[in-house]
């Protein structure tokens, strides 16, 4: 017994060491936290504390500058202050900081401004804005002051460069990055900066110089523009570098957006992805003239059949072959895809064996230019003789005055429902808001009818409307529903649910192949109620199986005369003759209802 009463009071006492070392523990965490805020907080202050001190001491520099001393080592004013291609470095308490400057001219609008002609002296006052990067924590903070003259405004040599950046359909974009250099004039000029929120920059008092202010126009995410340099490969730039010239403004204009991208697919007849394609590929912006284009680039479909073209500007891209053995039996979209900005697109070529002469028909309707299907092309050549049908198409519609009510997509200016808040009879036809008494209501829905494609073997290509850019305070939006049994619709939008729409005509569908019935619903907004979004023509690409919309192929032709026949219901019948035929030919025939 007495051994017993031993060994419970060891026990006692084991535990009451672990409650002990537990409570000590929490004890050291908590004060380890305490401990380490205390230092991160230390930290901060002290950093805080260094960047208030290089502020000010070199804010400090440049007021007891004299003023037409004012300005950088490569910008305009020139002057000795440090820029960003010629930092001062500082090290302090451990870490590396570096020091540049930026200056500018203002021109202050209170006495006339130099782009409208008002102010003959446009060079008011100084802006000057300084930087402290500590390099160790890649962070920067900057610091604004305004430097002006003693007495009256000085009579500077010098123009004035006016620049506006726009997006594609002409709005301003704020925050974009201009970059002006002049390497022609001493000292060099090397200048940095952004745009207001109407797109603009307006620089004064640079030095006279032809045709060598290079500017660039760059904003994360979005294409760029600039000037180009008159040379023995461009000789006759569209945009060249800028001329200023004393007393007199020159103004340029940028257009940039935000990128997109384009995935192109090249398949065989049987939609079987085809490797190692070589594939060059054209946009139809120029940059020099005649014939120098912004985007001509050459490539080699990967494994699967893709080449994936990432970050592209907006453009009219053509793809066309670089192969001895292939040809193009047809494409989707029909030669050339548009791509709009921020938007994913595919192009699709369907190739086949080159043959020494062949003919590639493309059919399509005279008054809206969309691909026809279904169309007869007899090709007769000699005693030779061969037809075929064109395949894929466009579902359009671009009437709704019939009104509501309609099931399936039998008459063309009807539709299966709307909830009121829209309007289809107004001059000239399209599809708008309601209008109640003097103003439009804020929004309406429109579901169309059922369109039947013929098969479950259908690819959805891209969604297209007209117009492509509306006033920007009303909108545009749709949702896409397909199946197999044309009764179960459920409307979604880009990532497969009914939270997302699809906002930017040329979108890529998703998440409706192999289905056969297809519908849209459209989403008419506004914010303004003396205004109204209108929709004149709505487009839904697809391809039936692995056709190519109202495209036919007739290969291995012999070289001479050939004549082609269109026969189409509800079209007038077409003949072209004196067809001459000799290496890859492409007849585009347009047939009148």
């Amino acid at each position: 017994m007495l051994k017993t009463n031993k060994i419970l009071k060891k026990g006692v006492t084991l535990i009451e060491i672990v409650v002990c070392v537990g409570i000590f523990a929490i004890l050291s965490a908590s004060v380890y936290g305490v401990f380490v805020s205390v230092i991160n907080g230390i930290t901060y202050y002290r950093e805080r504390t260094i960047i208030s001190f290089l502020s000010n001491q070199y804010l400090e520099i440049v007021k007891n500058m004299s003023y037409s001393s004012v300005g950088t080592l490569e910008g305009n004013p020139h002057g000795n202050l440090p820029d960003l291609p010629n930092p001062v470095y500082v090290q302090m308490s451990g870490n590396e900081y570096e020091i540049y400057y930026a200056v500018s001219y203002v021109d202050d609008p209170v006495d006339g401004q130099a782009i409208f002609g008002t102010d003959p002296s446009p060079n008011d006052y100084k802006q000057v804005k300084l930087y402290v990067k500590n390099i160790n924590k890649n962070t920067t903070n900057s610091f604004l002051t305004n430097i002006s003259p003693r007495g009256l405004e000085a009579l500077e040599d010098g123009g004035v460069l006016y620049i506006k950046v726009f997006d594609a359909v002409g709005q301003p974009v704020p925050g974009a990055t201009i970059n002006i250099k002049n390497t022609n004039i001493t000292p060099n000029i090397n200048l940095t900066r952004i745009t207001n929120e109407d797109g603009d920059w307006v620089e004064v008092s640079l030095p006279m110089s032809d045709n060598s202010y290079e500017i660039l126009v760059t904003k994360d995410g979005y294409s760029l523009d600039k000037t180009y340099s008159i040379s023995e490969s461009n000789p006759n730039p569209v945009k060249p570098d800028a001329t200023i010239s004393n007393g007199q403004v020159t103004q340029i204009s940028f257009s940039i957006d935000k990128l997109s991208n384009l995935t192109i697919h090249t398949l065989n007849r049987s939609c079987g992805s085809v490797p190692e394609i070589g594939v060059g590929v054209r946009g139809a912006k120029l940059i020099g003239l005649p014939e120098i284009y912004k985007f001509e680039q050459e490539y080699v479909s990967n494994s699967t059949g893709q080449i994936v073209l990432n970050n592209i500007e907006w453009d009219n891209y053509t793809p066309g072959l670089n192969e001895d053995n292939y040809m193009i039996y047809g494409s989707s979209p029909i030669q050339e895809t548009n791509v709009l900005p921020d938007v994913s697109q595919i192009f699709t070529i369907i190739i086949g064996p080159k043959t020494a002469n062949s003919l590639l028909v493309v059919v399509k309707d005279a008054s809206t230019g969309n691909p026809i299907e279904g169309a007869e092309v007899i090709l007769q050549q000699g005693m030779f003789s061969d037809s075929g049908f064109t395949n894929g198409s466009v579902w359009s519609q671009q009437e709704w005055s019939g009104g509501s009510g309609q099931e399936d997509f039998i008459d063309t200016s009807k539709y299966y429902q709307d909830n009121g808040g829209v309007s289809t009879n107004e001059i000239p036809s399209g599809l708008r808001l309601f209008k109640n008494g003097e103003n439009y209501v804020s929004s309406g829905i429109l579901t169309s009818s059922s369109f039947d494609t013929g098969t479950n073997q259908t690819s959805f290509t891209t969604l297209n409307w007209q117009p492509t850019s509306q006033d920007p305070l009303t909108e545009i939006k749709f949702q896409i529903a397909a199946n197999n049994d044309n009764e179960t619709w459920n409307f979604i939008g880009p990532d497969g649910t009914n939270q997302t729409y699809y906002t930017t005509p040329g979108t890529t569908i998703t998440n409706a192949n192999n289905n056969r019935y297809i519908r849209y619903r459209v989403f008419l907004s506004t914010f303004d109620n003396t205004k109204t979004p209108v929709l004149t023509s709505v487009n839904i690409n697809y391809i039936s199986g692995c056709a190519t919309p109202g495209q036919v192929m007739f290969p291995d032709l012999q070289s001479g005369s050939a004549e082609a026949t269109i026969n189409m219901s509800g079209y007038e019948s077409q003949t072209i003759s004196n067809l001459e035929i000799d290496g890859y030919n492409v007849l585009q025939v347009y047939l009148s209802q």
